[in-house]
């Protein structure tokens, strides 16, 4: 089955879907640094399907340069990622684009979901007019442009719990409307990333709909019983870090255990990349050493207006008092976002022993992405586009049900 992705991201969604056996015309991503994630992954996918991902692990050891890797593979799979915004000046643009990838094959799914922010709780609250003039708040009409001109008989749009509240529910109902008018029947619901094996909290609106009018129901998806632990199953075999500390190759410590077979977590080589950390200061690190004592042998949150107050320098001291924030190590990690690129603090390492927050590897494990899923354009834009992403071990059950739901009629 072939697919299109949409506001593709670091392809957490299309992950999935590439497990699940489909087949991606085009992906289409405005963030350079997320296209060329893309890219480097598709190219993974070809070296790896042809038993050459030798190549591929060269280019993770700084072996070969990236042309290098991208030049060992076809044109037209590096072609393939559309490194554009979707807007009315471009979308006829990137049609051509698609087209030329497309050739005489057919469309059978559309996925993806434009940039969260516009929906988003949080965004809305720190916004004076709560993001109603935001023009992301109807890029939903330039995904619907996308499944009238391709037809495809299913398509998936993710976005963020604020969608459901968003507008008094306009921007949900609107979409639903506008989808049943250009022939499609939607159905959608709450998904939590825990319920299909990610060790993290994460509830998304997943909308899936099926042309035709013939009303939908959105399928059952495959639960999996969720017991792991983010220190001992997920992170117990990354070699310990000091704030500051760059491994770029980092040699896992332990064998491989039973979550991580399950999860497809390693890769089957014996390293991982971009196992870097933070540079903190020093009134950063006490109030991490006083959040991960509270954490670990209190089970208590430290909230910021608790903090001596030699060590508060926010002038607002009755928002956001969660602003530090230990990950469970006993559990499931809170939700990954995006602000995870701007500081560490609400992502910090459950460990005494290592006071710092955690490496763009441990965020990207939280979000199952599997080792050897590399991120481009440095520490920064990779926590981005982790905390952007959705979770291929998530996705993956999605694209199950949607190919269950096609074999089925």
């Amino acid at each position: 089955m072939n697919y299109i992705d949409l506001f593709a991201g670091a392809g957490g969604l299309s992950e999935g879907f590439v497990r699940e056996g489909f087949n991606p015309i085009a992906h289409v991503e405005m963030n350079k640094e997320a296209a060329d994630t893309l890219r480097t992954r598709l190219a993974f996918h070809y070296l790896n399907d042809r038993d050459k991902a030798g190549k591929y692990y060269s280019y993770l050891k700084a072996e070969i340069t990236r042309d290098e890797l991208w030049n060992s593979i076809p044109k037209e799979i590096i072609s393939s990622v559309i490194n554009s915004e979707i807007t009315k000046k471009t979308i006829e643009g990137i049609f051509d684009k698609i087209d030329i990838q497309l050739g005489s094959k057919k469309v059978d799914a559309i996925i993806g979901g434009p940039p969260c922010q516009a929906y988003s709780i949080v965004g809305r609250s720190r916004d004076p007019n709560r993001m109603s003039g935001d023009k992301r708040n109807y890029l939903f009409r330039h995904y619907a442009e996308f499944l009238v001109r391709y037809k495809p008989k299913f398509f998936v749009f993710e976005n963020v719990l604020g969608l459901l509240t968003a507008g008094n529910k306009k921007y949900l109902n609107e979409m639903l409307s506008l989808f049943e008018e250009i022939g499609y029947s939607a159905d959608f619901k709450v998904l939590n990333a825990e319920e299909y094996g990610v060790l993290q909290r994460r509830r998304r609106v997943i909308i899936i709909g099926r042309k035709g009018k013939t009303k939908f129901e959105f399928p059952e998806l495959e639960t999996i019983e969720n017991n792991w632990q983010i220190k001992k199953d997920l992170f117990a075999d990354l070699p310990s870090l000091i704030p500051g500390q760059e491994m770029n190759i980092a040699r896992y410590t332990k064998k491989i255990n039973v979550y991580q077979q399950a999860s497809e977590t390693r890769n089957g080589v014996d390293f991982t990349t971009q196992h870097i950390t933070r540079q903190h200061n020093e009134r950063d690190l006490e109030i991490y050493s006083i959040a991960i004592d509270k954490w670990l042998n209190k089970k208590e949150r430290l909230k910021y207006n608790d903090l001596p107050k030699r060590l508060q320098t926010h002038n607002n001291v009755d928002a956001f008092l969660d602003r530090y924030k230990v990950v469970d190590p006993l559990g499931h990690s809170h939700t990954i976002v995006a602000h995870i690129s701007k500081d560490g603090h609400y992502y910090i390492y459950p460990d005494a022993k290592q006071i710092r927050s955690i490496s763009v590897r441990e965020a990207a494990r939280i979000q199952s992405f599997p080792d050897d899923y590399f991120f481009e354009g440095g520490r920064t834009a990779a926590f981005k586009q982790i905390g952007n992403a959705v979770p291929p071990l998530m996705a993956e059950k999605i694209a199950k049900s949607i190919k269950q739901l096609s074999l089925n009629g």
